[in-house]
């Protein structure tokens, strides 16, 4: 076993908040180790945004994360904003793009992101340990992890290891689990940015249009997003499903609006007035994709010529094409889920240092806490600005072992 002096801070989770976590305190002469079961650091990192990491958002701000507690996040993001991780990003001459909405993502690999985190770990001292399955932690004096590989000890911990999501890169509960154990206050964790699955008649509608794309602007409630959907042999995905999946709870319906720059009706009343004899399929696949158009026509509405609806009927086919209530059957789950929404609640945590109320030298930063973020790099600058706020602390902290309970 590791001695109890030999580090300052243990890390739990080699991914983006853990490593910029002990960046910033092995900056300022802090010991850390961080330890996860992978035998890759940043596995998440490398495959987000399609093998080029969408890194952050420009539009990075408050509003742009569920929680139970609105409010909590803003001190962190305020205090390590998208412009510091670009400077990092370009000390080390990595180029990047702007993509639509504020995503940044590297023009080449998402591995650049990955080898500058470790050169940064590397440059602070950092000691990070792959492939250490955790198998028990306590606190006495300090806090003891125990791994497949033996143990260690420190002061501090930080809970950096993520959500549920993406069970095959290794997510588990550990987080949740071990918060709830040092007492800290979870918030109902489910999958986050995720496709929508369907049942029955909508099913059987979606199935033969795997594949088609539109852009769209889905519902829930008073939250909409306007973005590309797809539809999928399960039902429906796309950026604008994904982000209205963090809004979506079993039971409730969703609405699309599949035409969101036209009214729909003004302009299917002057293609009867100027084509009487074309039907209506033909007049819908000149605004929508061809596919979709003919299935909608024959499944919602009627192959009828235009001539032959009345203004009511192109009414309700209007009213249709802007509003397209769907009530999804579930999602697809962690499995496809894209981050965890729920966590560690965040009543139990600084929203300055992201440490433990209750528990002095327990951190808690990342996806395991009650913070996710839209679609879009804006779960990355959360994970980095509640890293760097954690490893703030860490480093300005006296890290002492706590006396031994009373008894």
């Amino acid at each position: 076993m590791a001695s109890a002096g030999a580090f300052d801070a243990i890390v739990l989770g080699a991914g983006a908040a853990g490593l910029m976590c002990a960046i910033a305190a092995g900056r300022h002469g802090r010991r850390v180790l961080v330890l996860d079961h992978n035998r890759q650091p940043g596995a998440k990192i490398l495959i987000s945004g399609g093998g080029r990491c969408n890194f952050t958002n420009l539009g990075t701000g408050p509003g742009r994360f569920f929680s139970v507690n609105p409010h909590f996040a803003k001190s962190a993001l305020a205090r390590y904003t998208p412009q510091d991780f670009i400077a990092l990003v370009g000390r080390h001459g990595i180029a990047w793009h702007e993509k639509t909405l504020g995503q940044l993502f590297c023009d080449g690999s998402a591995r650049a992101i990955v080898a500058m985190l470790l050169a940064e770990c590397a440059a602070a001292g950092v000691d990070i340990r792959t492939g250490h399955r955790i198998t028990g932690v306590s606190r006495a004096y300090g806090f003891r992890v125990e791994t497949d590989h033996g143990a260690f000890a420190a002061p501090a911990l930080v809970l950096a290891t993520g959500g549920l999501s993406i069970p095959k890169m290794g997510a588990t509960g550990l987080a949740h689990d071990l918060a709830a154990r040092f007492g800290l206050g979870l918030v109902a964790p489910r999958p986050g940015l995720v496709p929508l699955t369907f049942a029955g008649d909508d099913l059987a509608l979606m199935q033969p249009l795997s594949g088609v794309a539109l852009e769209a602007v889905a519902a829930c409630g008073r939250t909409r997003f306007r973005e590309a959907m797809l539809f999928t042999h399960r039902g429906l995905s796309g950026p604008a499903i994904l982000q209205i999946s963090s809004v979506w709870r079993e039971g409730e319906a969703i609405t699309l609006d599949l035409l969101p720059d036209a009214d729909a009706l003004a302009v299917l009343l002057a293609r009867k007035q100027a084509r009487p004899n074309a039907e209506l399929k033909t007049i819908l696949a000149e605004l929508l994709p061809q596919r979709l158009a003919q299935a909608l026509a024959e499944a919602r509405f009627t192959s009828a010529p235009m001539s032959r609806l009345r203004d009511r009927d192109l009414a309700a086919v209007a009213a249709m094409l802007k509003g397209w209530r769907l009530l999804p059957a579930g999602s697809e789950g962690y499995a496809k889920a894209e981050v965890t929404l729920g966590g560690v609640d965040t009543a139990a945590l600084s929203s300055q240092t992201m440490e433990a109320r209750a528990v002095p030298g327990l951190f808690v930063i990342g996806e395991a806490v009650d913070v996710t973020g839209w679609l879009g790099g804006y779960n990355f600058q959360w994970a980095w600005a509640s890293g760097w706020a954690a490893g703030q602390a860490l480093s300005r902290a006296t890290l002492a072992a706590p006396a031994p309970a009373a008894g």
